[in-house]
């Protein structure tokens, strides 16, 4: 029988535990790295962000690689509802149960600025892209934010100018009762103010409104110049078609949406003609958007094309993963988002651009008009470019936003 001395045994005691855990850790070092899709799946936002940003997800993971380290990436995806509640309690549950990562996309601004508490509670990432408000990087910002795609006052700065230069000095608001049209609102007219074109008054309606009638009967006593719409998806669309129904955009009145998106013009058809549209993406831009969105349409259950909010999904996860590889697998929400603000961003859908210390990622706006039927070469192929905005004279100033995150000079 073999003798095994006391030194041997203690060495043996000490071992086993640690080979245990061996097991363990490595299961760890596998824990898949999830990253958490939310929006409207089934209101009216849910053409316009809804399922097409899950499949942008899924995409710039396929592109990245599908893991860092040993780790897989996932995507899970949930609809918020467009109410606050469901949303909060939803990216709770997800950050404290189901090892969420990061939040992105979150139509709704209301919304977004509770997931966003709730993010930098939890030291995780919040990747803005469907949200709009400014409120995200002024006075709510915070070190987990990367507002993404477009905010209210790029949207309403474009759209603002350039109906100005063309004359059009005098504005009413048809406005969506809560924060995001709220906000739009306030950052349209204080621009129209600023740069002296006059503001006659607003009226406000609820999310989901089918009969605009006595909301576009108000703005067209107005005798306003522009009636401008600050509000989104369904809400946008069934306001242009009962304009159309009034007879409005064909006398001295003219409608303008401040978010008007592909898929608007998409449902509007020739009635959309002559629109004008401020985004930073247009998938029939360049081969490598034009590849992009070929890939996205195969995938997207209606067969739609991409627009820029699930443009921004797309390229703001990759960039984060790039940051999260970077780190060598560390997703602490702070420590990430400080690596995407120090890390130049490029990418095929919005080029090369940067974020800002307040969380803004600033690249290329671009005023569009919707095209004649006459002149679409294609299915989907609505907008013509009017002009570019670069991206320092298109976001609200760095020092304007009151964001706690930039220092003094």
């Amino acid at each position: 029988m073999r003798a095994f001395s006391a030194s041997a045994i203690l060495l043996s005691a000490i071992m086993l535990p640690a080979t245990l855990a061996a097991g363990p850790a490595a299961a760890q070092d596998r824990k898949p790295i999830k990253i958490a899709v939310m929006n409207d799946m089934s209101g009216v936002y849910a053409d316009f962000q809804g399922i097409g940003s899950v499949v942008a997800a899924r995409l710039a993971v396929e592109d990245f690689g599908k893991q860092i380290g040993d780790r897989p990436i996932e995507i899970v995806f949930g609809d918020h509802q467009n109410k606050a509640d469901i949303g909060a309690t939803m990216a709770r549950k997800w950050y404290e149960v189901d090892g969420v990562e990061a939040i992105v996309d979150v139509p709704n601004s209301g919304i977004a600025l509770a997931v966003s508490d709730i993010t930098r509670e939890k030291n995780k990432v919040f990747l803005i892209s469907g949200g709009v408000t400014t409120d995200l990087t002024g006075s709510k910002c915070t070190p987990n934010n990367v507002h993404w795609t477009f905010d209210n006052y790029a949207l309403a700065n474009g759209l603002v100018q350039a109906a100005l230069k063309a004359g059009n000095d005098s504005w009413y608001f048809l406005t969506s009762d809560y924060a995001f049209g709220h906000n739009l609102e306030q950052a349209a007219s204080g621009l129209v103010k600023a740069n002296g074109g006059k503001v006659l008054g607003a009226v406000r309606h609820p999310i989901g409104t089918v009969d605009f009638s006595s909301f576009l009967l108000q703005a067209q006593a107005s005798k306003a110049k522009i009636i401008a719409l600050a509000n989104a998806g369904g809400d946008t669309t069934s306001a242009i078609k009962g304009a159309a129904e009034f007879g409005l955009n064909k006398g001295a009145q003219k409608m303008a949406g401040l978010v008007f998106i592909i898929n608007n013009a998409h449902a509007l058809g020739a009635s959309a003609q002559g629109l004008l549209a401020v985004s930073p993406f247009y998938w029939n831009t360049n081969d490598a958007t034009r590849a992009f969105a070929q890939r996205f349409q195969a995938a997207h259950p209606n067969k739609n094309m991409p627009n820029e909010m699930q443009a921004g999904v797309y390229a703001a996860i990759l960039h984060y993963l790039k940051a999260v590889k970077a780190l060598n697998g560390d997703t602490s929400g702070d420590k990430v988002v400080a690596k995407m603000k120090e890390t130049e961003t490029d990418d095929p859908l919005f080029g090369k651009g940067r974020i800002r210390v307040d969380g803004r990622k600033i690249h290329s706006m671009y005023l569009f008009e919707v095209k004649a039927p006459g002149e679409m070469k294609s299915p989907w192929d609505y907008y013509k470019q009017v002009l570019e905005i670069p991206g320092e004279q298109a976001f609200r100033p760095l020092d304007k936003g009151g964001c706690s995150l930039v220092k003094a000079n």
